[in-house]
């Protein structure tokens, strides 16, 4: 007696059923997966140059305020973050643009005429000018931006990551 091999009707249909259903699932299941997941896995990262318009409204030998925002997303999420910085125009040619941010835990600082310093008001650090530590906690200088001109018009290189 030779036993047979053959599939019954009954069972191809299951078989070709069960492959169709398979692929239908596959074919839904993978798109929402990517759908749910790549805004996690995309880079975050910002790097732009930012205007801050003509370098004449920045007085000579005097700090000055500049605030800016940002966007950023982050998966799902949108945030607006508010940045700020001081620029410093040293000459008619030199220009320093530093971050308001403390590098001890990143406290906003200020700019005190009468003292001629920055000061972060959490921990009383204290900068000069050029944004050097002169005393308290903060265990470096202010950051300094990258700048460039063009067209008489000042741009810091702003990256956030």
């Amino acid at each position: 007696m030779a036993s047979s091999n053959r599939l019954s009707r009954r069972d191809f249909v299951k078989v070709v059923t069960a492959g169709l259903g398979t692929l239908m699932g596959a074919s839904v299941v993978v798109p929402a997966v990517d759908y749910l997941i790549d805004p996690a896995l995309k880079a975050s990262e910002t790097d732009t140059w930012i205007p801050l318009g003509p370098v004449e409204n920045y007085p000579i030998g005097e700090p000055t305020p500049f605030s800016f925002t940002t966007t950023k997303v982050h998966g799902w999420e949108k945030a607006v973050n508010s940045n700020g910085i001081f620029v410093l125009r040293k000459s008619e040619t030199e220009i320093e643009v530093l971050s308001n941010v403390c590098t001890h835990l990143g406290c906003r600082v200020t700019w005190h005429p009468e003292l001629q310093e920055y000061v972060c008001p959490c921990h009383n650090a204290h900068f000069d000018k050029e944004g050097n530590v002169d005393s308290g906690p903060a265990p470096r200088p202010l950051d300094n931006y990258e700048i460039k001109i063009e067209d008489g018009n000042l741009f810091i290189h702003f990256t956030e990551g």
